[in-house]
């Protein structure tokens, strides 16, 4: 994993959370008391398991999951959110490379090489959003209830999960191929150009 992709896994991520926890409120979808935005920060969550290895994007998934659980205005145990992303990290890049023919992190001529990003196709990248929002939420939701720290019960949950997860296909659109333009870019950019190249065997 170059470094130019480490910084802009790591730019995609807070600039995700800014938006998701100061302008994304004001726009929230009211279901039943509770205020539902779309989750960007799950989907850059997706957009690098897509882009990368199954590991890196578990890790991810935790790191971006315990900014979120304390970025303010946080209202729920810390590591609720860890634990989520950090699922939909490894659940998504295991479906994802595994169908690619390599279940141990793709091989180099995969459609989906870490080093050779080929964007994924559209559907590809929209279903990838709806299953990591569904793991996503569930698990979220899940854990509040076994840790009581969540008011509602399973029956209040599942419409908030069923908008979330509308919300977070829509914002799928922009925030999943941004996220793999700027890693496919910053891979680009760290490897030597053609010219660069034939000056060097020369």
């Amino acid at each position: 994993m170059s470094r130019g992709r480490l910084v802009a896994v790591l730019l995609s991520v807070l600039a995700a959370l800014l938006l998701q926890v100061t302008v994304l409120p004001h726009f929230a979808w009211d279901v039943g008391g509770l205020g539902v935005v779309p989750d960007l920060v799950l989907l850059v969550v997706v957009a690098t398991a897509l882009a990368t290895d199954t590991r890196f994007a578990t890790l991810t998934g935790f790191w971006a999951g315990l900014l979120l659980d304390i970025a303010p205005p946080a209202d729920h145990l810390a590591g609720r959110w860890a634990l989520a992303l950090m699922v939909v990290g490894y659940v998504v890049g295991r479906l994802v490379h595994d169908n690619a023919g390599d279940a141990g992190g793709m091989a180099a001529g995969s459609r989906f090489a870490p080093m050779n990003a080929r964007r994924p196709p559209l559907p590809l990248a929209l279903a990838a959003a709806a299953g990591g929002s569904f793991v996503g939420t569930s698990v979220f939701a899940l854990t509040g209830l076994l840790l009581r720290d969540s008011g509602a019960g399973i029956g209040d949950l599942l419409p908030v999960a069923l908008i979330a997860l509308v919300l977070d296909v829509a914002a799928a659109l922009v925030v999943v191929p941004a996220t793999l333009w700027l890693l496919d870019r910053t891979t680009r950019d760290g490897l030597p150009r053609p010219s660069e190249r034939i000056r060097a065997r020369v």
